[in-house]
């Protein structure tokens, strides 16, 4: 009886659907296979295995998240919202996870951070992301941000013999832990002047304290906070030198995953919780739009590298995208989510292209690793070109829709001068975009680089090229296909043709992400209705 009595009187747990959980779930199981297969001795099980797990794993969580689509529904007692757009959104990860794999196969990154905890880092990254999107409530949304955000401080230090990829590391974690400490800080304000952390709680509240300091103090520092991890200007200051310091690999995965998850928590937390202080932030919000377009673009305009020149080119974008965000309606949500599908694809071949340049020339992302790249590698030329064209929102690409989509919903909402800023700024944006392109196409290769699959051997070769040769599954010393010169002139004797002029999936990548983009720039409308249904999740606006 007594056991009876105990049964009954002890606390329930909230229940728990665990259809709606089970695309977090794959993400933790695979995780913890991917980690625990990395731990084989044979080299083609860490090599070739893990990676094809970590697509699996990522293959599975996109079909789960297909099979719970217009599912919508609140769980574990209102702390997480599996809803469209958080499926939306949950798709986004997914592809910038599997195209980063494929960039990262035969990455030096890859084999000197070990490939089990590489892999497991990015698939714990995408479930932090997962869970800050999803969140319901503000603590929830602290512990996604930091489990996306911890796995990426390592990765961006994987390639560790370079010293610029070990100081973005240390820059991104300084930068990264002020940005999440200025959004902690924001989240404590916010519960203090609404006494509750769920969602609802906050929103109840705001109607009520819309002029309170406290409230108003909290808004300010949360927004902060999170134009930290997106990039928004003037919290853009640790972009360009993480992403040229990090392996271009991870830097591709952050520039679209990353953002999107950003703008995914922006959306929920300020179109659900924050909606009735909208007076207060949108101003703000279409203030920071305008500087980040102006300072993107205007930034880009003089780099060489091309990672900085992208992740100015990023600040810009984000700026775009904010305008989605101020409008606070159904369309404005569906146009920032069809913008981050778009700018998914765009990104993703430009990185490619610079992936396989870096490993094929001596120049590493310079702008000048594209000349002659027309002639020599139509394969990689066009995707590089589409790419920087659907950035600039020419039409026939899906950018033009996606500016245009974006551009429709500011104007409808009284935001018509932010439509201008957005057209002046992709006008702007020609003067360094059509700049790659002509670097493809209209400059010759200079005589004296030498790929790095035709590199001098001096002396045996060095560490560096060893590195990349156990990377690629190539013993050190072998035929690589590298020029063979027999003195200190650098002026190539021997040129043979080998293994490592081959990278396959990296240009499986480029040529897909092209196909996409000019896909939906053509036929836009399925990606329209996915958006559509992401905004639809959103029924309290209009």
């Amino acid at each position: 009886m007594n056991v009876l009595l105990a049964q009954a009187s002890a606390p329930k747990g909230p229940p728990i659907n665990w259809e709606a959980l089970s695309p977090f779930i794959a993400l933790v199981a695979g995780a913890c296979v991917v980690l625990l297969v990395g731990l084989a001795r044979g080299a083609f099980i860490r090599r070739q295995v893990v990676p094809v797990l970590t697509i699996v794993t990522l293959a599975v969580t996109a079909g789960l998240g297909i099979w719970q689509w217009d599912v919508n529904e609140a769980i574990l007692a209102d702390a997480l919202k599996v809803d469209n757009l958080t499926l939306a959104l949950l798709m986004i990860f997914v592809a910038g996870g599997i195209a980063a794999t494929f960039l990262s196969w035969r990455s030096v990154a890859t084999a000197e951070a070990g490939e089990g905890e590489y892999y497991a880092l990015m698939l714990t990254s995408i479930l932090g992301m997962l869970v800050l999107v999803a969140a319901n409530d503000i603590v929830v949304l602290f512990i996604g941000f930091e489990l996306l955000s911890i796995p990426l401080y390592v990765l961006c230090a994987t390639h560790m013999r370079r010293e610029q990829s070990l100081e973005s590391g240390l820059k991104y974690l300084i930068i990264g832990s002020v940005g999440s400490a200025t959004l902690l800080y924001g989240l404590a304000l916010l519960y203090g002047a609404a006494g509750g952390t769920n969602y609802g709680d906050i929103a109840a509240a705001g109607a009520e304290m819309a002029d309170d300091v406290l409230f108003l103090t909290g808004i300010a520092l949360v927004l902060a906070g999170l134009a930290f991890k997106a990039s928004v200007a003037p919290f853009h200051q640790w972009t360009p030198d993480v992403y040229e310091g990090a392996p271009t690999p991870v830097t591709g995965f952050m520039a679209v995953a990353t953002k999107a998850a950003a703008f995914g928590v922006i959306l929920r937390l300020f179109n659900d919780a924050l909606i009735d202080a909208t007076v207060t932030w949108a101003p703000a919000f279409a203030t920071l739009a305008v500087v980040t377009i102006i300072v993107g673009n205007v930034g880009a305009i003089g780099q060489s590298s091309l990672k900085r020149m992208l992740a100015y080119s990023s600040v810009a974008q984000a700026g775009y995208m904010i305008a989605g965000v101020v409008v606070t309606t159904q369309l404005g949500v569906a146009a920032t989510v069809f913008y981050l599908a778009t700018y998914v694809v765009m990104n993703l071949g430009a990185f490619a292209v610079i992936t396989a340049r870096e490993r094929e020339t001596g120049l590493g992302d310079d702008i000048s690793s594209l000349y002659g790249l027309g002639r020599e590698r139509p394969l990689l030329a066009w995707p590089m070109t589409i790419a920087m064209l659907a950035l600039a929102g020419f039409p026939v690409t899906a950018g033009f829709f996606g500016k245009i989509y974006l551009i429709n919903a500011a104007v409808d909402n009284g935001y018509g001068w932010l439509a201008v800023v957005i057209v002046l700024g992709s006008a702007v944006s020609l003067a360094y975009y059509l700049r790659v392109v002509a670097a493809v196409w209209m400059r010759e290769a200079p005589a004296t680089s030498l790929s790095l699959s035709a590199r001098p051997i001096i002396a045996g070769g060095s560490q560096e090229a060893d590195d990349e040769d156990r990377a690629a599954g190539i013993e050190p010393g072998a035929d690589t296909g590298r020029v063979v010169s027999d003195d200190f002139s650098g002026e190539p004797s021997v040129v043979v043709s080998g293994p490592r002029l081959s990278q396959p999936e990296v240009v499986f990548v480029a040529v897909v992400c092209s196909i996409v983009t000019v896909a939906f720039g053509i036929y836009p409308e399925p990606l329209f209705d996915v958006a559509r249904d992401a905004g639809a999740a959103f029924t309290s606006l209009l």
